[in-house]
């Protein structure tokens, strides 16, 4: 785990010169961190990879850490995966940090796009998981303090998971979540609709349908007991209107039946990207940071 790095290379010697790293305010040490690429089979036997990172004077591998596991998954679209300044603020509080590779995503090619969408996709759901089951069971978190977060596709992958197994996260932070997949994929009118019928499937035919109404957030909200979610939105989001994300908390509201938090927040000025500026990104980062780490426990610094 280091800053971004220039370096020249000398061919002949195999010598290796450090010209410019990064500044990362506050006395960071890369010594201090430890990153690891994991695999576990998944319920068919895929094996399904898992990036993480801790810090090693905070860590023990029994079962008492934090754990924060992002996850996406769709589009053929692989977690990009490089140092962030915004991640030391977890990390440096003993949070363990992982990133579950999941089918839908590109990280192992087509294939691994095709093996999580349209009619595969609950191994979207089923792959994050199980991620989080093996992290468990190998100690790298607390089962009682595990935080998961997405955007967009991503969201639907909270929506998704927090349905099916609700008692397996402590807290959710939900970015710009495409929660009410039928009514804007029956919304031909919508322009992002018919060219998504590749990725989800064509809701106008009888399977196609039925098979995205049993994941459909929305449509499978039930109640009983939830975790702790933050789902935000913006007012000018063109690929996920701001009521899908609204009308499904409010929904919700409707049936949790404990006192965990549920907090909606849309940004008055912002896209489907969120904030642009600079330090309006980074207030944003600290606000999900704050949420995080109150529902996780987790003491100052």
């Amino acid at each position: 785990m280091r800053p971004a790095s220039v370096f020249e290379y000398t061919v002949a010697t195999g010598e290796s010169v450090l010209l410019k790293e990064q500044e990362v305010p506050g006395g960071f040490n890369a010594a201090n961190y430890e990153s690891a690429r994991l695999w576990f089979p998944a319920h068919d036997g895929t094996e399904v990879p898992v990036s993480l990172v801790y810090r090693r004077d905070k860590f023990h591998k029994d079962s008492t850490s934090p754990l924060y596991v992002y996850g996406y998954g769709s589009y053929g679209y692989p977690l990009p995966l490089g140092f962030s300044t915004s991640r030391l603020a977890m990390l440096d509080r003993g949070v363990v940090v992982a990133y579950a590779h999941i089918r839908g995503g590109g990280e192992l090619g087509d294939p691994w796009h095709d093996a999580g969408k349209m009619m595969q996709k609950s191994n979207t759901f089923t792959d994050f998981i199980e991620a989080i089951e093996f992290l468990l069971r190998e100690g790298y978190g607390d089962p009682k303090r595990v935080a998961i977060e997405g955007g967009s596709a991503g969201g639907l992958l909270m929506g998704a998971v927090v349905n099916l197994r609700p008692e397996l996260f402590r807290a959710v932070v939900s970015h710009v979540p495409f929660v009410d997949v039928m009514n804007t994929m029956l919304d031909a009118s919508l322009p992002l609709t018919v060219a998504e019928y590749e990725e989800w499937g064509n809701p106008n035919e009888p399977a196609a349908f039925n098979y995205m109404l049993s994941y459909s957030p929305y449509d499978n909200l039930k109640p009983g007991a939830y975790p702790a979610m933050l789902v935000k939105t913006s007012l000018n989001d063109s690929q996920v209107m701001y009521w899908e994300p609204a009308k499904y908390v409010a929904k919700l509201r409707t049936l949790k039946s404990n006192d965990t938090p549920l907090l909606l927040h849309i940004n008055m000025d912002a896209g489907h990207g969120g904030a642009s500026g600079r330090y309006d990104y980074l207030k944003e980062i600290a606000f999900d940071d704050a949420f995080l780490l109150r529902e996780l426990g987790v003491e100052k610094v």
